[in-house]
Protein backbone atom coordinates (compact mmCIF):
# COMPACT_ATOMS: atom_id res chain seq x y z
CA UNK A 1 0.00 0.00 0.00
CA UNK A 2 1.39 3.39 -0.98
CA UNK A 3 1.95 6.18 1.51
CA UNK A 4 -0.09 9.31 0.72
CA UNK A 5 2.09 12.23 -0.33
CA UNK A 6 0.12 14.66 1.84
CA UNK A 7 1.72 14.76 5.27
CA UNK A 8 4.67 12.52 4.40
CA UNK A 9 8.27 13.63 4.77
CA UNK A 10 11.33 12.89 2.65
CA UNK A 11 14.65 11.55 3.85
CA UNK A 12 17.80 10.40 2.05
CA UNK A 13 19.65 7.39 3.45
CA UNK A 14 22.80 6.05 1.78
CA UNK A 15 22.01 7.95 -1.43
CA UNK A 16 18.42 6.68 -1.73
CA UNK A 17 15.33 8.83 -1.22
CA UNK A 18 12.48 7.60 0.98
CA UNK A 19 9.16 8.98 2.20
CA UNK A 20 7.86 8.37 5.70
CA UNK A 21 4.69 9.04 7.61
CA UNK A 22 3.56 8.69 11.21
CA UNK A 23 -0.04 7.53 11.41
CA UNK A 24 -2.07 10.56 12.50
CA UNK A 25 -5.14 8.89 13.94
CA UNK A 26 -4.53 6.57 16.85
CA UNK A 27 -5.90 3.04 16.71
CA UNK A 28 -7.72 1.50 19.68
CA UNK A 29 -4.63 -0.56 20.53
CA UNK A 30 -2.56 2.63 20.60
CA UNK A 31 -4.83 4.41 23.09
CA UNK A 32 -6.66 1.98 25.35
CA UNK A 33 -4.17 -0.48 26.77
CA UNK A 34 -1.43 1.62 28.35
CA UNK A 35 1.23 0.34 25.96
CA UNK A 36 0.45 2.03 22.63
CA UNK A 37 3.43 2.81 20.42
CA UNK A 38 3.87 5.10 17.44
CA UNK A 39 3.60 3.40 14.04
CA UNK A 40 5.67 4.65 11.10
CA UNK A 41 5.36 3.71 7.42
CA UNK A 42 8.33 4.12 5.08
CA UNK A 43 8.68 3.54 1.34
CA UNK A 44 11.12 4.31 -1.46
CA UNK A 45 10.35 7.77 -2.84
CA UNK A 46 10.68 7.07 -6.56
CA UNK A 47 10.18 3.34 -7.13
CA UNK A 48 7.20 1.24 -6.11
CA UNK A 49 8.07 -1.60 -3.81
CA UNK A 50 7.47 -3.07 -0.38
CA UNK A 51 6.47 -0.71 2.40
CA UNK A 52 8.29 -0.80 5.73
CA UNK A 53 6.12 -0.68 8.87
CA UNK A 54 7.79 0.18 12.18
CA UNK A 55 6.16 -0.20 15.58
CA UNK A 56 8.42 1.91 17.72
CA UNK A 57 9.42 0.50 21.08
CA UNK A 58 10.71 3.69 22.66
CA UNK A 59 8.17 6.15 21.30
CA UNK A 60 4.89 5.84 23.24
CA UNK A 61 1.83 7.13 21.44
CA UNK A 62 0.86 10.58 22.79
CA UNK A 63 -2.83 9.60 22.98
CA UNK A 64 -2.21 6.43 24.99
CA UNK A 65 -3.56 6.80 28.52
CA UNK A 66 -0.30 5.42 29.97
CA UNK A 67 2.00 7.92 28.23
CA UNK A 68 3.80 10.10 30.74
CA UNK A 69 6.15 11.88 28.33
CA UNK A 70 6.28 12.10 24.55
CA UNK A 71 9.48 11.44 22.62
CA UNK A 72 9.13 12.58 19.00
CA UNK A 73 10.24 10.46 16.05
CA UNK A 74 13.26 12.16 14.48
CA UNK A 75 14.89 11.82 11.07
CA UNK A 76 17.80 10.01 12.74
CA UNK A 77 15.31 7.40 14.03
CA UNK A 78 13.96 6.96 10.50
CA UNK A 79 17.45 6.62 9.01
CA UNK A 80 18.38 4.01 11.63
CA UNK A 81 15.18 2.01 11.03
CA UNK A 82 15.75 2.04 7.26
CA UNK A 83 19.33 0.79 7.69
CA UNK A 84 18.27 -1.95 10.11
CA UNK A 85 15.40 -3.04 7.83
CA UNK A 86 17.69 -3.29 4.81
CA UNK A 87 20.14 -5.39 6.85
CA UNK A 88 17.24 -7.66 7.83
CA UNK A 89 16.17 -8.17 4.22
CA UNK A 90 13.79 -5.34 3.31
CA UNK A 91 14.01 -4.61 -0.41
CA UNK A 92 12.34 -1.21 -0.84
CA UNK A 93 12.49 -1.27 -4.67
CA UNK A 94 10.99 -4.75 -5.06
CA UNK A 95 7.29 -5.49 -4.81
CA UNK A 96 6.27 -7.67 -1.93
CA UNK A 97 4.38 -7.77 1.34
CA UNK A 98 4.79 -5.10 3.98
CA UNK A 99 8.05 -5.59 5.85
CA UNK A 100 7.39 -5.24 9.60
CA UNK A 101 9.73 -4.40 12.42
CA UNK A 102 8.49 -4.43 16.00
CA UNK A 103 11.11 -2.53 17.97
CA UNK A 104 11.00 -3.62 21.61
Amino acid sequence: MAIPRKGSRKITVEGEDYRWLVRRKATISQTDYGSGKIHVAIEHATEKGATLHIESGRHPHPKDWGTLSVEPVTPSDIARWISVAIQQGWEPKNAGPTFRIDEK
